[in-house]
């Protein structure tokens, strides 16, 4: 019986540190990989993702799509052996939106204050 084909990735963190490698299926998709990043991410980290929305995953210089598929993410080199594969992790908190309430401020009088001499 055949081995079933596995992709091995880890992450290059901000701070230069590295999660994995880990193994993957070619049919995991991006956001199953961002899930597991958010599990199991460094406790000691000052920045950490609160989801998975909060994560984007370079690789080969290309934002990866959650949809997109592990397989789909090898860069190959001519008759170089697979290798494991380093995908750059960028945290980008979600931005709260903010209410504003207006202030009520004193009625403007459009009074010229300018004089020409």
């Amino acid at each position: 019986m055949p081995e079933e084909e596995v992709v091995e990735i880890k992450f290059r963190l901000y701070d230069g540190s590295d999660m994995g490698p880990f193994r993957y299926s070619p049919a995991s998709t991006i956001a199953m990989l961002k899930e597991r990043i958010v599990a199991e991410w460094p406790k000691d980290k000052k920045i950490a993702p609160k989801g998975a929305n909060d994560i984007k995953l370079i690789n080969a210089g290309k934002i990866l799509e959650n949809n997109k598929i592990v397989g789909q993410c090898r860069v190959h080199f001519g008759d170089l052996p697979e290798a494991v594969i380093t995908m750059h992790v960028v945290v980008q908190p979600s931005v709260t939106k903010v209410k504003t309430e207006k202030v009520d401020e004193p009625p403007r009088n459009n009074l010229c204050s300018c004089s020409i001499m």
